[in-house]
């Protein structure tokens, strides 16, 4: 799987000890490193900065901040040191102090005044916290996010868990992040979103070497990599070889929803749509876009002839959980063709739990995940790459977990994380035209690994650039002519 590798903590912590045993590296010269890369990424975000507030913790992360401040008073900056309390005794963290000090810099207590800066540095807890910042800790935090000033955290925004995006309580919400020797891949997913600002990653010349023993939990979509997935059409392709999505739904007063999802299946590339609705719907999808073929469905009996000519399908959008719905639902997917299940698709799954076809997506959004194995959407909340995981497992399927950086799983226990999209795609019938999206790769030959990671990946950056009018009010309509674009050149929107 190509892509930016991300990293456990765990993981992390074992790069590191790599690199100081074996590599002899001493791991006050991978804090030194650490503290120049961070203040050469101050430096370069806010080359008009002149003075810096440092908040260090009593850890290795502290330790950074005591050495970027130093290196910033040897630069000629105006650096103050907030403490939480004294680093551990003997540690590298305790040296760096030691050093900040000896050339008369000082400390100040969590409870002395707050200091003013042009850009404030969170070095109080990294890697290190799972848990809620408590008493001065949390105070610290609060400041920091009312400050009306930049932060740059480092390796990770204080309160945030690196291992899964989730913050069990306040966190840091910074302008940028700086993350040493590895990508987290907590950094990219759920609350991060609103607490890391840009990532950089410096590997603090720990070479790439040694990471041959350690395979990455996960992956971060990359363009180049999702452009090489899209190969130009053949000359003398047809519209029999791009393959026939049959798209399923729209019950009374949800025909918007089928209709988006087939047009997205035409506009990801898809041969030939077909849509199997209720008899109300045909003439508007008929009238808005004539290139699917809208036809009445009453019952199985006139879905089944539908189902023999489509070589995937997509069930779903509009759907229902009445008697119509649950029926095509049975019947779709007794079919055994590919196939994208969304929406109501998923919680008539999550109420009975059929065996799915060999080559199935399910995209389900946290609340719709968490029915699906019968817990509290909270749980999604705290671990999304595990929740994912464990729906790839138990349905034999390719999962797309929505939100804030999408998670992509296969039965395999990969996981690919989307870094595009934005707020404004929180809006009805977006989930429509995602599984769209996919079921149109899927008609196109697509594995639904790949189909789903591409697909995710041209919905995302097609909401990127529909957002370019503004967030607020941009409609899942919006993406269609984006769609397009992109399929045809991933680097166009």
């Amino acid at each position: 799987m190509n892509g930016h590798p991300l990293y456990t903590v765990a993981q992390a912590r074992e790069l590191e000890r790599t690199a100081i045993d074996a590599l002899r590296i001493p791991g006050y010269e991978l804090m030194r490193r650490a503290g120049a890369a961070a203040l050469d990424q101050l430096r370069l975000r806010w080359p008009g900065a002149r003075r810096i507030a440092v908040l260090c913790g009593t850890g290795n992360n502290g330790g950074d901040g005591y050495v970027l401040a130093r290196l910033a008073r040897d630069a000629g900056l105006d650096a103050v040191v907030v403490a939480l309390g004294p680093p551990r005794n003997a540690s590298e963290a305790a040296q760096a102090q030691a050093d900040w000090r000896a050339g008369g810099g000082e400390v100040l207590p969590p409870d002395a005044q707050w200091p003013q800066a042009d850009v404030y540095v969170d070095a109080l807890f990294g890697i290190g916290l799972a848990r809620a910042a408590e008493g001065a800790a949390h105070g610290l935090i609060e400041r920091l996010n009312t400050a009306a000033k930049p932060v740059l955290a480092l390796d990770v925004p204080s309160g945030l868990d690196a291992d899964t995006g989730f913050a069990p309580g306040q966190a840091v919400r910074a302008a940028a992040t700086i993350t040493f020797i590895a990508d987290k891949r907590g950094l990219h997913t759920g609350v991060a979103a609103d607490c890391t600002g840009d990532i950089a990653v410096d590997s603090l010349g720990v070479p790439d070497d040694t990471r041959a023993g350690i395979r990455c939990d996960a992956r971060l979509l990359d363009a180049a990599g999702i452009a090489a997935s899209l190969p130009p059409r053949a000359r003398d392709g047809h519209k029999g070889r791009y393959g026939h999505v049959l798209a399923i739904g729209g019950d009374h007063g949800m025909g918007g929803a089928i209709r988006l999802a087939g047009e997205a299946a035409l506009r990801s590339g898809a041969g030939l749509v077909s849509v199997a609705t209720r008899a109300e719907q045909v003439a508007a999808i008929n009238a808005a876009r004539p290139e699917l073929m809208a036809h009445a469905v009453s019952g199985i009996q006139e879905l089944k002839p539908l189902l023999e000519r489509a070589s995937v399908v997509a069930i779903g959008p509009g759907l229902g959980r009445r008697a119509w719905g649950h029926a095509l639902w049975r019947t779709a997917i007794a079919a055994g063709k590919p196939l994208v299940l969304d929406a109501d698709g998923l919680n008539l799954l999550a109420n009975d739990s059929l065996a799915l076809p060999a080559q199935s997506v399910l995209t389900p959004h946290p609340g719709e995940a968490a029915r699906l194995l019968g817990v509290e959407v909270a749980a999604i909340a705290h671990d999304r790459f595990a929740a994912a995981r464990e729906l790839a497992r138990r349905h034999h399927a390719t999962i797309v977990l929505k939100g804030a950086g999408t998670l992509i799983a296969n039965v395999d226990g990969d996981i690919a994380v989307c870094p595009w999209g934005n707020p404004g795609m929180a809006t009805g019938g977006m989930g429509d035209v995602l599984t769209g999206v996919i079921a149109g790769l899927l008609a196109q030959g697509f594995d639904p690994w790949r189909a789903a990671r591409v697909g995710v990946a041209l919905h995302a950056r097609a909401g990127d650039a529909a957002a370019r009018d503004g967030e607020a009010g941009l409609i899942a309509g919006d993406l269609l002519a984006s769609l397009r674009r992109l399929r045809n050149g991933f680097g166009a929107a």
